[in-house]
């Protein structure tokens, strides 16, 4: 676990009466202004907490994105911040328990594995056992009768879908690809929307799009069992590659990278990916050159906004949801392949865009079991 800070600290403070707040173990600097000057302001008590997905704030993809938006709320807003990182799904119950006794004001729990174990899952757990607390919850959804969990939702079938349109009319063999970390609804939502993306370039353009790694029709694909195999998404990637795909899609978290390196050792100097969660070209410079587009999860804006309302007394259990008519959600700047789409395909993506905002496009999502 790491610790960002204490309110019991902050506490603490207050009754010994410093006017500063005090950095780890140092001593509080000496004022050397002539005359002498008022003593900073003690920063804001509010306590915003984060609870990671399995791995590290530094995946460079879905836990980075969020933690980001923790980071933007202690610069801007001036509240305190604390957080927990988990190794796996066991650290969960222990990580969410240390921030509600930390007296964390809100706290973000990332990722919808939250909703494994326990009664009714983690997150409800904790929520229905701590009352008094507030919870936001990234990849989640409405409870039945709780009041203290936000769920934080986005309809990332929209953008992909964009990015399947994209990838269909980039492609030269006509053939792209997708695989997931998990078959779980919060994965397949962006695989749907590639997929239908795709087919809907096949249906104006006609000629035919292979999509492999995903079949809504049958509910079956490519999955790697996780988030951190790294082998397995490479062998996935290879085989999408050796069937042809120019353009591979993972919905994998950190896996983007097994599948670049993928790319990189192939034999078709023309293929490409798509990132996930954030834009990855500018996460990670060096895959610029191969990165088409990331369909984007705008978290961090939405862990910010929260953290606002939060701190105004203006919290609700009314989920957020991320769009593409606000932003939420959408597609990165094309980068380095700015030259190389063409005006007209991009022209039909803002077209695109505006159907699925005005619902004359409506994109089927596949029901899981389980």
């Amino acid at each position: 676990m790491i610790r960002t800070t204490r309110k019991a600290a902050l506490a603490g403070l207050a009754i010994v009466g410093s006017a500063i707040l005090l950095a780890g173990c140092g001593a509080a600097p000496e004022d050397d202004a002539p005359g002498g000057s008022a003593a900073p302001e003690p920063a804001d008590d509010f306590l915003a907490c984060a609870v990671s997905d399995e791995g590290s704030w530094n995946d460079k993809s879905f836990n980075e994105a969020a933690f980001a938006g923790l980071q933007q709320a202690e610069s801007e807003l001036g509240v305190q911040i604390d957080d927990a990182e988990s190794a796996s799904a066991e650290d969960f119950v222990p990580n969410l328990t240390a921030m509600v006794d930390n007296g964390c004001d809100i706290t973000f729990a990332i990722g919808f594995n939250f909703s494994l174990g326990g009664t009714n899952g983690v997150i409800f757990d904790i929520a229905d056992e701590n009352p008094d607390a507030k919870f936001a919850w990234l990849d989640g959804w409405p409870g039945g009768s709780e009041d203290n969990v936000k769920p934080i939702m986005y309809a990332t079938e929209q953008s992909s879908y964009l990015a399947g349109y994209l990838s269909a009319a980039y492609s030269t063999s006509k053939v792209v690809g997708t695989y997931g970390g998990l078959q779980i609804d919060s994965v397949t939502s962006f695989m749907d929307g590639f997929y239908q993306g795709a087919k809907k370039y096949e249906e104006e353009s006609g000629t035919p799009v292979k999509v492999v790694g995903w079949d809504p029709a049958t509910a079956t694909g490519d999955f790697v069992g996780d988030f951190a195999n790294t082998e397995e998404a490479k062998s996935i990637s290879n085989g999408q590659l050796a069937a042809g795909a120019d353009v591979i899609f993972p919905v994998a978290g950190g896996l983007f990278t097994a599948t670049a390196e993928a790319i990189r050792e192939g034999s078709d100097p023309n293929a490409v990916l798509l990132g996930v969660d954030k834009d990855i070209a500018v996460t990670q410079p060096q895959l610029a050159d191969i990165t088409l587009t990331s369909v984007e999860k705008r978290m961090t804006q939405a862990v910010f906004d929260i953290i606002s309302e939060t701190k105004d007394d203006s919290f609700t259990a009314e989920p957020y949801f991320g769009t593409l008519e606000n932003d939420g959600t959408g597609l990165s700047d094309f980068g380095a392949f700015a030259d190389k789409v063409p005006a007209d395909v991009v022209t039909k993506l803002d077209e695109l865009s505006q159907q699925i905002t005005d619902g004359e496009i409506e994109i089927t999502l596949t029901k899981n079991q389980g």
